[in-house]
């Protein structure tokens, strides 16, 4: 509770009562499911008219005005209260004010206004209402590929958190290099579509060709489809075909699979990739129970790489102020990568954030979209609690991420060890977590683990 007060003062905003003195209704009257006819649907069609219309917005019309910012905030935070409690009418009303003033063109503050906008407006419809698919409609298999790989080509997001692993994973493989037989089995438990390995390929077929001695990498892969598996196969295969002294492996499984049928041969360096992986569990069981899996691998290091969150509460304020708090950073970062007209930017908000958005504010406490999106001290506490040892990270690492910054920062200052700039990498827990940062925001957090 005292996270949640804290939250509202650090946005110097405070959620007013607009009921007035008026009776209270009774509760079967605020029920969304008995509020669509009547007054009350014809409020609900004309904010999905004012929400066709923000669509439809011309980006030359400029942000919103200088303070004005924090009006849309405040709108959202009245709304996202009125339909936590089922006020359909004061709901409705904040609903059309808002789509006055986002649009998916406009500023940061318009753009990510405008995803939970629509994540509220859909939660106060029912699931059966037509409105409610049209807004909720997820985007194809094809569409979230594209966004995915958009946002890898223009932020420091994804990239950062591959090539921190990728290094950690280097390092590890050359201390064990007199007694591993220069084999190194990676186990990925999200490949998704392996975009993170070609650098560490790279990097390991450098090495063998200095040497002039072959090295063995084995990746096993859990996938979310066949499809995907095979995709990425493909693609990390054609890829290690042109490195020189490297002999390649891929084993694709899909995800469920149980990790005690992983095939660990002697000799060999055995990493396990846990990169955006923990938090699509449901429950803290499943988290548990992954992780002593891990444990019973004894793996020579374990990489934690997660977003930085305490989005697990099951009050749904808490879960919408900082998800909200999160996702503007991340909007406003956007702005670094992409100029104003990007078509690019719109597809990655769309597609990718847009989509995650939409998914928190609807799922409900046990709903399988609730994903567990929690802070660096509270995986610390739940690795060390299986027996996991935290391995401070290389200033190699710390170097190579100052050096992707420096290379994908386009406009922003760069802050490093703290500030408030634009991007910033951060030391955190005495060396043994990598942040990356959006001004006053940790984004993305790095860490490594071997079995005590």
């Amino acid at each position: 509770m005292q996270d949640t007060e804290e939250e509202f003062l650090n946005l110097r905003l405070s959620i007013i009562d607009t009921g007035g003195g008026k009776k209270r209704k009774r509760r079967e009257d605020l029920n969304p499911c008995t509020q669509l006819g009547g007054d009350e649907g014809k409020k609900l069609i004309a904010f999905l008219q004012l929400r066709d219309q923000m669509l439809k917005l011309d980006p030359k019309q400029g942000g919103v005005e200088k303070g004005k910012g924090l009006h849309l905030i405040h709108l959202l935070l009245v709304l996202a209260t009125a339909v936590d409690e089922k006020k359909v009418g004061l709901a409705a009303e904040n609903l059309s004010e808002l789509y006055k003033c986002v649009a998916l063109n406009g500023d940061s503050i318009q753009r990510v206004a405008a995803y939970f906008a629509d994540g509220l407006a859909a939660r106060l419809l029912t699931r059966r209402s037509p409105f409610y698919d049209m807004i909720m409609k997820p985007p194809t298999t094809d569409e979230e590929f594209a966004a995915f790989t958009e946002l890898y080509r223009a932020s420091p997001y994804y990239q950062f958190a591959h090539f921190t692993a990728n290094q950690a994973i280097f390092e590890a493989f050359e201390e064990e290099e007199e007694h591993n037989s220069r084999s190194l089995h990676v186990i990925d438990f999200d490949v998704s579509y392996g975009f993170q390995w070609p650098s560490l390929i790279q990097s390991l077929s450098e090495k063998a060709t200095s040497s002039s001695c072959r090295i063995s990498l084995r990746i096993t892969g859990y996938g979310r489809s066949l499809d995907e598996l095979i995709e990425t196969e493909t693609r990390l295969a054609s890829f290690a075909k042109g490195c020189h002294n490297l002999d390649f492996e891929f084993e694709g499984l899909l995800r469920g699979s149980k990790p005690i049928s992983l095939c660990v041969r002697k000799k060999e360096t055995v990493v396990v990739n846990l990169v955006l992986y923990l938090h699509t569990l449901t429950s803290a069981w499943q988290i548990s129970e992954t992780l002593k899996s891990v444990y019973s691998l004894n793996p020579s290091l374990v990489i934690l790489v997660e977003q930085e969150g305490s989005r697990s509460n099951p009050s749904f304020l808490s879960r919408f102020m900082e998800s909200l708090h999160y996702f503007a950073a991340m909007f406003d970062s956007l702005d670094d990568c992409l100029p104003p007209d990007s078509v690019e930017r719109l597809c990655i908000e769309k597609n990718h954030f847009g989509k995650e958005i939409k998914d928190m504010v609807n799922c409900e406490r046990g709903e399988e979209c609730h994903l567990r999106y929690e802070r660096l001290e509270t995986w610390k506490d739940r690795m060390e609690s299986i027996g996991f040892q935290g391995v401070s990270l290389s200033s190699r690492s710390l170097s190579q991420a100052k050096l992707l910054l420096k290379i994908r920062s386009h406009c922003s200052q760069l802050e490093f060890d703290g500030g408030c700039g634009g991007f910033k990498v951060v030391e955190r827990d005495g060396g043994r977590g990598l942040s990356l940062g959006w001004q006053d925001r940790y984004l993305i957090t790095a860490s490594a683990w071997h079995c005590q």
